[in-house]
């Protein structure tokens, strides 16, 4: 089989991935760059010093005294007010979260987990505010150039440029905050996100590798929980040095509990135990690292929301619907199914199952096809996905495609009256009601 495409898992790729879900390892970096970055800056100050007192330049070193005194006073109102400041700028931003949270679906909590922009903003804030600190404590009460040790020159230029770039990043990440309350950036965010794990997938046909006979199994001993992601990198390498095939019993997404088996292993004994230690991470939800399904249950979460009674938003579940059919249409001629994951020598050592097409379609139109029998926009933006698909689709992959078709048109006949309702509900309009 050819992986053309496929890029290798690294092994460091899960590390990664948990680490952009968390929200503190950025600050913690933030605090030991600048607490370096103060003992460079306090070093040159000191150098600077040095030099002036070593050429008898006391007017000029009067000066730069002079200069620091001025800004302690700018140094001393950043570090009263940068605190306040961060305080008030992200208790506005959870509430911006938890209002898009509710509008379309506490998933997209992630989105804002995971941003770059979210991350930095808090670091650079958290940074600007230490360094402000750790020159207060620089500054002396000598002020005579003869005795004085330590200016706190380059410290003072340094926490202007970081006051600067708080600014800065202050007004991006505003503009970021407003477009997480908007649907169209939302859904886009979640598509790209999507076409990523694609991306990160094997490429060639699929099913043709037979691990043969089952010789034993792994159960999963930690807590129980959803199974994220697996190291598949880590997995392979322990199974090509015990000479086995491992498989993935549960798909990523699934939940499973201690005691439930996780890994078979196929033509020999089990691995070592430390070498299938973190291979496999279990959370409390399901992200989009390598769950390839992951990103259509979160559009049709939103779509179903807003096709709610509650909501009665249908135009937002035309956009939905507009992810859905694009991604389905760039995984209609791809293979689906178990992935094969090969070693160095291009045999197979570790075989996952995922979601085939037909998994896909029916978590794609499924659900909102048993809530649009009102909305005559969705219906018809539905009808244009699925003939836009079946003329994308081969011919294998067509029955799923026909099958929700036919069942729209049912749906839409049981609930629709008129007949000249029936007719404008079912016509296809790629603009739902354009």
């Amino acid at each position: 089989m050819s992986d053309r495409g496929y890029r290798r898992p690294r092994p460091l790729s899960p590390l990664r991935e948990h680490l952009r879900d968390t929200f503190w390892f950025a600050p913690t970096m933030g605090f030991v760059c600048v607490f370096v970055l103060w003992l460079i800056a306090t070093e040159l100050d000191d150098a600077i010093v040095g030099l002036f007192r070593r050429e008898e330049a006391y007017d000029e070193l009067s000066q730069l005294i002079a200069f620091s005194q001025d800004a302690k006073t700018i140094v001393t109102t950043i570090s009263s007010a940068m605190m306040t400041f961060i305080g008030v700028v992200f208790s506005i931003s959870l509430v911006a979260v938890q209002m898009a949270s509710g509008q379309l679906t506490p998933r997209v909590v992630r989105i804002f987990v995971r941003s770059r922009i979210s991350k930095l903003t808090l670091t650079v804030f958290l940074a600007t505010f230490l360094f402000s600190l750790l020159v207060l404590s620089s500054y002396e009460s000598e002020t005579d150039p003869r005795l004085v040790v330590s200016v706190p020159l380059v410290q003072s230029l340094l926490i202007l440029v970081l006051l600067g770039l708080s600014l800065l990043l202050f007004v991006v990440y505003v503009s970021a905050t407003l477009r997480l309350m908007q649907v169209g950036p939302v859904v886009d965010k979640i598509a790209r996100d999507s076409f990523r794990v694609l991306g990160r997938m094997p490429r060639g046909p699929r099913g043709e590798d037979d691990p043969g006979p089952e010789t034993a199994r792994v159960t999963h001993e930690g807590r129980a929980g959803v199974l994220r992601d697996v190291n598949t990198a880590r997995l392979v390498r322990a199974a090509r040095r015990q000479g086995v095939v491992l498989r993935l019993i549960p798909r990523i997404g699934d939940f499973v509990v201690p005691g439930t088996p996780v890994l078979a292993v196929h033509g020999g004994s089990v691995p070592p135990r430390h070498r299938l230690r973190y291979s496999v991470s279990v959370s409390v939800e399901r992200t989009l690292h390598q769950d390839l399904a992951f990103g259509l249950r979160q559009l049709t979460d939103i779509a179903l929301r807003a096709l709610s009674t509650s909501v009665n938003d249908p135009t937002t579940a035309v956009q939905c619907l507009d992810r859905i059919v694009q991604f389905l249409a760039a995984v209609a001629r791809l293979p689906l199914g178990t992935v094969h994951h090969r070693d160095r020598a291009g045999r197979v050592r570790l075989v996952q199952d995922g979601p085939g097409w037909d998994d896909l379609v029916d978590l794609a139109f499924e659900e909102i096809r048993w809530c649009v029998a009102g909305s005559p926009q969705v219906t018809r933006r539905l009808m244009a996905g699925l003939d836009d698909l079946l003329l994308l689709a081969p011919e294998d992959r067509k029955q799923s495609l026909v099958r929700h078709r036919e069942l729209l048109v049912q749906t839409v006949e049981r609930n629709v009256p008129v007949a000249a309702d029936r007719e404008f509900a079912l016509r296809p309009d790629r603009q739902g009601v354009g």
